[in-house]
């Protein structure tokens, strides 16, 4: 039998995508103690290798995954899909590399004005603080709010005691 049925196609891809997506999250797991510059391109690498698909029959119009072609082609050299399929995954790595760029510089103007945010917050309060004298209390504090502080937690005047049903 030398044909795949509609069904056989979408249950080998669907088998595939699950493989692939155990790979990747494999993968996750692998690259996250690294550096984020170095460990975004990288998943971003693998998830361009497990999910680009390339072309193998133009008129059924019928796709495989492009590493796997490729491995297939190259290791047993029973077909000449290997350079379409590299070709593919070359071209799939360049559109999402260039994505990614266009996010990383995105990303970049928002993280930076984030922290001028954030720098200029933290210099506000900073100033705030040295404007404000600190309050002076003589007598010590209270144990309750009638200074505007908290209450104590420890005060043994504050305690509840609840009844057991």
């Amino acid at each position: 039998m030398d044909t795949m049925t509609e069904n056989d196609y979408l249950i080998a891809w669907g088998l595939y995508a699950f493989a692939a997506l155990g790979c990747l999250l494999v993968w996750m797991r692998m690259t996250r103690w690294m550096w984020r510059w170095l460990r975004e391109p990288l998943r971003l690498l693998m998830v361009v290798l497990l999910f680009s698909p390339t072309i193998i029959d133009p008129v059924k119009e019928k796709v495989a995954p492009a590493i796997a072609i490729t491995a297939l082609d190259l290791l047993f050299k029973v077909g000449n899909n290997a350079w379409r399929a590299i070709s593919d995954l070359f071209m799939y790595s360049i559109l999402a590399f260039g994505l990614y760029l266009v996010f990383v510089a995105i990303r970049f103007m928002i993280e930076r004005s984030a922290n001028a945010r954030k720098d200029q917050a933290a210099a506000a309060q900073a100033a705030a603080r040295t404007d404000e004298p600190e309050e002076d209390q003589p007598f010590g504090g209270a144990g309750d709010d009638r200074y505007g502080r908290p209450p104590v937690p420890s005060n043994p005047q504050r305690l509840r005691v609840e009844p057991r049903l």
